[in-house]
C-alpha cells in the first residue's frame, strides 16, 4: 500500500510563493531525513501545476547529472529533460523539482541561471544542505524562497487522525482562558501521550494508521534513526556526531544545566566539535536551546553559544532513542504512558515535546538558569519568550505537579520584565493570580 499524503501547514506557505513570486525565485524546503519532504513537493506540482518532472538525484542517472556541467543552451536542456522523463513542460505552467539536491550540487548552482530563463518553476529539496564538501567549491544561488518542513505538529497529527475539530476547540479555551474540566482534560491529555508516542515522522504515522500497533511503529522510528546515524556518518566519519546525538536523552535526563560534551567526548570541548553540533543542528534532526546570559526582550543577542540543551526535532524519535538498548516487548515506557503512569525519572519527554512544539510555533528556544541563595543548585526557567518588549518564562512539569519555585524566584528577580508567567503541566487551565497553569497540549499556542 502507498504512503498516505498528510495534510501539511507548509502546502499553504507554498502556494504564497508561487502567487507572489510567480517564478522569480526558486523554493528551497530543507528539513531531517523523512520530515516528507519530497511528498510534499510532488504533491504541490501535481496538484497546482499542468505538468511537473521530478529528479531524484540520489538515484538520477547519469545523462542527467551530466546535463548541469553546460547549462550555455538552455533549449537543448529542456528538450533532454522532457525526453528522459517522457514529460511535456509548459512554459509558465509546469515545475522541475530537484529532490535531494545536496547530493548535486551543480544542480543548486544552476538555480540562478534557471530563474533568470524564468520559462518553469523550481523547487529544491534536501537534507544536510550545509555539508562543506557539498558547497564549497559552487556559488549558492541567492535566488531561493527558503523554508523549513519540520515533522508533523500536533495538529496535523491529529488531521492525520481525521480529527478537525479538536485543536480549534483547545484554542477558543486557550484564547479565553477557560478550564476544560478534569475528565475532558484527562481524555485530551491521552490523545496527546499518543501524540508523543507516535511523533511527527509521516513514515511512523501511517504505520500507526495502518496497524495500529505500536511494535511495528517503533521499528519505523528505528529505521530513522539508523538513517540519522548514516548521514552523521557523512558529517563526522569518527562517530562523535553519532554519539553526541545518542547522548541527547541522557543529557536531558541529568537535568543539568547544560549539554556537557565532555561527559559524551572525551576531549570535547574543541572547535571541531562545535563545527559538529553545528552541522547537526543544521540537519535539523536536533534543537539546540541556548542560554540566555540576560533574561531580556533581546535574547538573540544575550545567547551563550558555548552553553546550550539539545533537543531531538522529533519526540516520537526521541522516545524511541531513549530505549534503543532494549525491545519493544521490554520497552515499559508506552505501557508507562499510555497509562498516564510516567515518573519523574522519564519527565526529559514532556521537555523535549515542549521544544519541538515552540519550534515548530516558529520560534527560538531559549532557557535561563541562575543560583539559589543557599547551596550549591540552581533555579531554571525551562524556556523563555520575547513577546511585545518582555519576557514569558515557561517551567515544565511532567505530572499535575504545581510547585513552582524556579518561576517565583524568576519573578522575584525580574517582574519588571514578564509579561506573563506559564507552568506547563498535564492538570487542567487555570490561573493563580499573574501564573497561568495550562496543560501541555496548549504549549502550541504560545
Amino acid at each position: 500500500m502507498d504512503n498516505r499524503i498528510f495534510r501539511r501547514k507548509l502546502y499553504d506557505r507554498m502556494l504564497k510563493w508561487k502567487q507572489e513570486q510567480n517564478g522569480k525565485t526558486a523554493l528551497l524546503i530543507k528539513g531531517a531525513r523523512r520530515v516528507g519532504k519530497s511528498t510534499i513537493a510532488e504533491e504541490f506540482a501535481r496538484k497546482e501545476y499542468a505538468s511537473y518532472i521530478l529528479i531524484d538525484f540520489s538515484i538520477a542517472p547519469k545523462e542527467v547529472n551530466e546535463l548541469f556541467r553546460d547549462l550555455s543552451d538552455l533549449n537543448y536542456f529542456f528538450l533532454r529533460l522532457q525526453v528522459i522523463y517522457k514529460t511535456s513542460l509548459q512554459e509558465r505552467n509546469s515545475v522541475i523539482i530537484f529532490d535531494e539536491v545536496q547530493t548535486q550540487p551543480l544542480a543548486r548552482q544552476a538555480i540562478k541561471h534557471l530563474v533568470k530563463d524564468h520559462r518553469y518553476d523550481y523547487i529544491e529539496t534536501g537534507s544536510l544542505l550545509s555539508i562543506k564538501k557539498n558547497i564549497r567549491d559552487i556559488v549558492i544561488p541567492s535566488e531561493e524562497t527558503r523554508v523549513n518542513l519540520y515533522p508533523m505538529d500536533y495538529e496535523e497529527f491529529r488531521w492525520a487522525l481525521g480529527d478537525t475539530v479538536t485543536i480549534p476547540f483547545i484554542k477558543t479555551a486557550y484564547d479565553n482562558k477557560k478550564p476544560l474540566g478534569d475528565d475532558l482534560n484527562r481524555r485530551l491529555m491521552r490523545d496527546f501521550r499518543l501524540y508523543m508516542l507516535v511523533g511527527g515522522m509521516p513514515q511512523a504515522v501511517d504505520e500507526y494508521l495502518e496497524t495500529n500497533n505500536l511494535s511495528s511503529v517503533d521499528q519505523i522510528k528505528r529505521n530513522i534513526l539508523e538513517l540519522y546515524e548514516e548521514d552523521f556518518r557523512k558529517i563526522d566519519p569518527t562517530g562523535k556526531a553519532s554519539l553526541l546525538f545518542d547522548a541527547i536523552p541522557a543529557e536531558l535526563n541529568k537535568n543539568s544545566s547544560r549539554y556537557q560534551v565532555s561527559s559524551v567526548i572525551e576531549n570535547g570541548r574543541n572547535d571541531r566539535v562545535g563545527e559538529i553540533i553545528a552541522d547537526m543542528q543544521d540537519s535539523m534532526t536536533i534543537s539546540l536551546a541556548y542560554h540566555a546570559d540576560d533574561p531580556s526582550a533581546g535574547l538573540s543577542l544575550h545567547k551563550d553559544l558555548k552553553r546550550y540543551k539539545m533537543f531531538l526535532s522529533d519526540t516520537g524519535l526521541f522516545t524511541t532513542l531513549a530505549f534503543k538498548d532494549r525491545d519493544f516487548t521490554e520497552n515499559i515506557i508506552y505501557q508507562k504512558l499510555l497509562n498516564d503512569n510516567l515518573n519523574t525519572d522519564l519527565g526529559y519527554l514532556y521537555e523535549n515535546v515542549i521544544a519541538q512544539m515552540l519550534r515548530a510555533s516558529g520560534n527560538e528556544l531559549f532557557y535561563y538558569t541562575f543560583p539559589k541563595e543557599r547551596g550549591n543548585h540552581n533555579y531554571e526557567i525551562d524556556f523563555l519568550l520575547a513577546r511585545k518588549n518582555k519576557i514569558c518564562p515557561i517551567e515544565v512539569k511532567s505530572s499535575g505537579y504545581k510547585a513552582h519555585a524556579s518561576l517565583d524566584a524568576f519573578n522575584a528577580k525580574y517582574s519588571d520584565r514578564i509579561l506573563n508567567r506559564y507552568l506547563l503541566y498535564t492538570k487542567d487551565l487555570r490561573k493563580e493570580r499573574d501564573l497561568i497553569c495550562l496543560p501541555v497540549y496548549m504549549a502550541q499556542f504560545l
